[in-house]
């Protein structure tokens, strides 16, 4: 099949074992981002599979519209970037797996990253260092300090596993299916959605974003969290509702970690998600590692070889 990736910034996927699946292919990789679905178009008219990193491309009707060649469009996890039924429409098939055994361990050690450096302010304690001055300020300790993690899946639960090592309490918020799994296996559940907020030291988002959980952080969770407190979004900006974070953040009373943007790539150097010192972004990079590329784009891989021999896996759309 002519295969054509997008969106692999920095053409990492040759070098990876993962890559060798597609030996049998006639492989084209992208190296930019194309945002406009024309000038996509054109660049990618032989196309009979479309490999995609996550939402880094939104696939609308008007790009499928012009892609008579394409057949299959592989790639992993959730698709809000995809119009489904403009698939169906034009008998495109849809192959993500969502339902992998391993969580993203890149993404889990990224919420822990940003919790250490967030708490020991280690971007500000840098640029003082390299602007010749000596320490900037004074940090705070984690040990006996409370995590609050919204959502009851993989990566939370690897999350749970890496602050408890370094002496944190854990607590946690989730649908009622999730706090009802989460009390099965002993785990200590906030009395209330209000408690759980106003409670923890730190709170971590991980949920998957859908139409039920579009902007289902809101402006009273963000004003019951405590003065200082710390929310970390490494899972997807839509959790959200708009405005609402950065509505809080110019108040100076909390602090951010945050690697989602609801614009990616973020270009707009003056948002205040982007200036307040309050802030810790970082350009979503929670599942940017070799490692994660070369598990994720294996299964991606995968789902095209078996489109080829006639055996499709993973499929979301079967009418295409």
């Amino acid at each position: 099949m002519k295969v054509h990736i997008l969106d692999d910034w920095f053409d990492t996927l040759r070098d990876l074992p993962c890559f060798e699946k597609l030996a049998s292919h006639d492989v084209t990789v992208w190296t930019d981002h194309e945002p406009d679905p024309d000038k996509l178009a054109v660049r990618i008219q032989g196309a009979e599979a479309l490999v995609l990193f996550r939402e880094r491309t939104k696939i609308g009707a008007e790009l499928l519209a012009q892609l008579p060649n394409l057949q299959l469009i592989s790639q992993r996890s959730v698709y809000p970037h995809i119009n489904v039924q403009a698939c169906t429409d034009n008998t495109v098939m849809l192959c993500s797996n969502m339902h992998a055994d391993t969580p993203s361990y890149a993404a889990a050690e990224m919420t822990l990253a940003l919790i250490l450096a967030s708490y020991r302010q280690i971007p500000q304690q840098v640029a003082s260092i390299r602007a010749g001055d000596w320490q900037m300020d004074v940090g705070r300790t984690l040990r006996g300090r409370t995590l609050g993690l919204y959502g009851y899946g993989r990566i939370a639960r690897a999350v749970a596993g890496y602050v408890e090592a370094i002496g944190m309490q854990v607590q946690w918020w989730a649908s009622d299916d999730g706090r009802a799994r989460a009390q099965a296996d002993g785990r200590r559940v906030a009395e209330s959605r209000e408690a759980f907020f106003a409670t923890s030291d730190v709170v971590s988002l991980h949920v998957r974003l859908k139409p039920t959980t579009k902007g289902i952080i809101t402006a009273a969770d963000l004003a019951a969290m405590g003065p200082r407190s710390l929310l970390v979004n490494t899972s997807r900006s839509g959790l959200i509702a708009p405005g609402v974070l950065e509505d809080e953040i110019a108040k100076g009373r909390i602090h951010a970690a945050i690697d989602v943007f609801d614009h990616e790539p973020m270009r707009d150097v003056e948002n205040i998600l982007l200036t307040h010192p309050n802030v810790l972004p970082t350009p979503h990079i929670g599942y940017v590692t070799e490692d994660e590329f070369d598990l994720q784009f294996s299964d991606i891989f995968d789902q095209i070889n078996a489109y080829a021999a006639g055996s499709p896996i993973n499929v979301i759309n079967p009418r295409a």
